[in-house]
């Protein structure tokens, strides 16, 4: 069991586009923790979503909750400055996508932001444990990356308990966040396991009472602390 806050971070990626301002205001005050905001380039992964001139907007718009910023592009080190500009709060990316993993997180880490590093399904914590103690944020996929609306991939549950076993032997504090095919009726699991960050997009955005989903979320994850 992780000792951190439980987070719920919902995805713009399945949010309405047409009014994504409101549709992001709507969801903070529902109760979400952070925003996911999703940026793929067609090239690391087959999708094309968002830049951080729309990152800028939310922010102009009056969007004040983080923004976890989540890299799925080749190569990373010029949008990582971008977003640094556009007020992204987090930025994490796959160590796939930089040929400098170390230089990559120094970049986020010295302009003050948290910084965090992407497992996909089929890649091995040990990309990630020279580096583990620069982390604010693991996240690890349980879908492979490219759309949203995936089913969860059931393996991934073992890769959190290890992924948690692993900050806690290290005496971190980094943040355990998950991804992919995420609802009400397997979050409990998936904090059972180990994370304390929960990514939801169509289970989130694609219902019709965002407080009341992101409530029944809350209150699964409660049941867990209550034990």
């Amino acid at each position: 069991m992780p000792a951190q806050k439980f987070l719920i971070a919902p995805s713009i990626l399945s949010a309405d586009l047409a009014r994504l301002g409101d549709d992001v205001q709507a969801v903070v005050d529902a109760g979400a923790d952070i925003i996911h905001f999703d940026v793929m380039d067609n090239h690391y992964v087959p999708n094309l979503t968002f830049g951080p001139a729309i990152c800028a907007a939310l922010r102009k718009y009056g969007i004040t909750a983080p923004i976890d910023v989540h890299l799925m592009v080749e190569p990373v080190d010029a949008l990582i400055e971008q977003f640094i500009d556009a007020g992204a709060s987090y930025i994490t990316f796959h160590p796939e996508a930089s040929k400098h993993v170390d230089r990559s997180l120094e970049l986020i880490r010295a302009a003050g932001l948290k910084c965090g590093l992407v497992l996909n399904p089929g890649s091995p914590l040990s990309m990630v444990e020279q580096v583990l103690h620069k982390l604010d944020m693991l996240l690890l996929m349980s879908v492979n990356p490219g759309f949203g609306g995936q089913s969860f991939i059931p393996y991934t549950l073992d890769k959190i308990r290890a992924a948690r076993g692993l900050i806690d032997a290290s005496g971190l504090e980094t943040r355990l966040e998950v991804d992919g095919g995420v609802k009400l009726s397997n979050i409990q699991a998936i904090a059972e396991a180990g994370a304390d960050t929960f990514v939801a997009g169509s289970a989130i955005f694609g219902a019709a009472d965002y407080q009341e989903t992101i409530g029944q979320m809350k209150a699964s994850l409660a049941k867990l602390c209550s034990k």
